[in-house]
C-alpha cells in the first residue's frame, strides 16, 4: 500500500497546488481585466432592463446555461424579475414564455450557439430587447443584439485551453455585476432581500417579529400583586416558561419572578407557604414590544445576560411572554 510520504505523492501535491494558483491567478486576472473596459454599453444595459415592464429572461446553451440559471437566480432574489430558459426548448414552445415587454438576456462565449441563434428572429419579432454577453464582439448573437456586453478573456485556465474556465468565470462576474447594479438603482434595501428569502437565515432575522414567537392568551404566566409565592410556582409549573409575570391591577407588570429567583429564595431559607411573591420578585422588569423584531430581543436578552422576556402592548399592558428556547425554535438564534 502506498505512502502519502511517497516522493511520487509529494510532488503531486506541489503539482496541484501550484496549478490550482495559476488557475486562480489567471481568472482573477480575467475578471480584473473585464471590470477595466466596462464601459457605456454596460450602463445601457442596466437602462434596458430598468425600463423593462415585464421580465429578464436569461437563456445560453451548455456551460453558458448554467452560468445563465444562476444569474436568473441572483437578478431574481435581489428585486429584478427573471427566469432561466433554455433554448432548445424555446425551439420547441418555451418561445411562448417571452412577451414584447422582457428582455432577453442571452449568453455565448463565441456568440455562435446555433440554439441562441435561431430564437433571436423570433425574439425581435415579438419586440422583445436583446442583451448579449458574449466573448466575441463580431459573432452573430454580439451583432444582433441591442446591447453587447464583451465578456472575452485573453485564455481559459484550463491547461488545455478547451475547457471553458476563465470565460464562465467572467461571465458570471458580470451577471452579478449586473444584478448588484440593478439592486442599488432600484434602491432593493435588505429587508426587500428578506422578503425573497423567508426560508433563509436572513429572513428570519429580519422578518420574523415578537409577536410570531411570543407565547399569548392562556400561555402567559402570571400572578397578582400580592399573591403567595406558591402560587406564583404553581403557575411557572403549569406554563413551563421558567418565570412568571406579577401583574397589577391595570395588568401591568410589576415585576418578574424566574426560576433563578427560586434557587436564591430557597438558599436563603425562604418560607414558600409564607411568603408573598412580591417580596422575592424582580420589581420594573425588562419588556419588549410585539412589533420589535425577534433579532432585537435575543440581542437584548443576550446583553442583560436573561433567559426570558415580557411582552408589553403600547399601554403597557402584559400581552405575552417568551425565552430563548421560542427564540431557538423560530431559528432567530
Amino acid at each position: 500500500m502506498g505512502t502519502s510520504n511517497s516522493p511520487v505523492a509529494s510532488a503531486l501535491r506541489t503539482s496541484s497546488l501550484d496549478l490550482a494558483r495559476e488557475v486562480l491567478r489567471i481568472e482573477a486576472r480575467e475578471v480584473e481585466a473585464l471590470a477595466n473596459r466596462l464601459d457605456q454599453r454596460f450602463t445601457a444595459a442596466v437602462e434596458l432592463i430598468l425600463e423593462c415592464r415585464g421580465r429578464v429572461v436569461v437563456s445560453g446553451m451548455g456551460k453558458s446555461g448554467h452560468v445563465g440559471n444562476k444569474i436568473a437566480a441572483t437578478l431574481a432574489s435581489t428585486g429584478t424579475p427573471a427566469f432561466f430558459m433554455h433554448p432548445a426548448e424555446a425551439s420547441h414552445g418555451d418561445l411562448g414564455m417571452i412577451t414584447a415587454d422582457d428582455v432577453v438576456l442571452a449568453l455565448s462565449n463565441s456568440g455562435e450557439s446555433g440554439e441562441l441563434l435561431a430564437i433571436v428572429p423570433q425574439i425581435k419579432r415579438m419586440g422583445a430587447r436583446l442583451i448579449s454577453i458574449t466573448g466575441n464582439a463580431d459573432s452573430e448573437l454580439a451583432k444582433g443584439a441591442d446591447v453587447h456586453l464583451d465578456a472575452s478573456v485573453s485564455q481559459e485556465a484550463c491547461p488545455l485551453g478547451l475547457a471553458p474556465t476563465a470565460s464562465t468565470t467572467a461571465a458570471l462576474a458580470l451577471g452579478d455585476a449586473l444584478a448588484v447594479a440593478l439592486l442599488d438603482a432600484r434602491g432593493f434595501s435588505a429587508e426587500d432581500f428578506a422578503r425573497a428569502h423567508p426560508g433563509g437565515a436572513l429572513g428570519r432575522r429580519l422578518l420574523v417579529h415578537v409577536a410570531d414567537v411570543m407565547r399569548s392568551g392562556e400561555q402567559v404566566p402570571s400572578v397578582m400583586q400580592g399573591a403567595a409565592l406558591s402560587e406564583g410556582l404553581l403557575e411557572m409549573s403549569r406554563k413551563g416558561l421558567g418565570m412568571t409575570a406579577i401583574v397589577d391591577a391595570d395588568g401591568r407588570p410589576a415585576g418578574i419572578f424566574t426560576d433563578g429567583d427560586l434557587r436564591r429564595a430557597f438558599e436563603n431559607g425562604v418560607n414558600v407557604a409564607e411568603t408573598k411573591i412580591d417580596a422575592v420578585m424582580h420589581p420594573a422588569p425588562l419588556t419588549i414590544v410585539p412589533s420589535r423584531l425577534a433579532v432585537e430581543a435575543v440581542e437584548l436578552m443576550e446583553s442583560r445576560k436573561i433567559n426570558g422576556l415580557l411582552v408589553v402592548d403600547a399601554q403597557g399592558k402584559l400581552v405575552g411572554a417568551l425565552n430563548m428556547h421560542d427564540l431557538l425554535r423560530a431559528k432567530v438564534v
